[in-house]
């Protein structure tokens, strides 16, 4: 079960129109898919899925990420599994 939905997140300036070849209804694992930082559905299914990897139980945390992805992950990365793997590396480092 989803840890947030479209309600809870932080920003509201996400697209929610999946346009080919992003699906909103995407499974597996972060992987080196890009990932769109302005699509809603995107975002929301990323933030999930490390929540559930990384055992995360909080909204406070899913925000986190929402914001680390937003303000912190630097520009010319990437793929979902890049973006994974910076956060990984930089979360007890992040302002949020």
């Amino acid at each position: 079960m989803a840890l947030i939905t479209k309600s809870d997140l932080y920003f509201t300036d996400y697209s929610w129109t999946a346009i080919s070849p992003d699906n909103p209804k995407a499974t597996g694992e972060p992987d080196s898919t890009l990932l769109n930082r302005k699509e809603g559905y995107e975002i929301l299914y990323f933030i999930n899925k490390l929540c559930d990897l990384w055992n995360l139980s909080t909204k406070p945390s899913a925000t986190k990420l929402e914001k680390m992805i937003r303000y912190e992950v630097p520009g010319n990365i990437h793929s979902q599994l890049n973006i994974r793997n910076w956060i990984n590396d930089h979360w007890n480092n992040s302002k949020y």
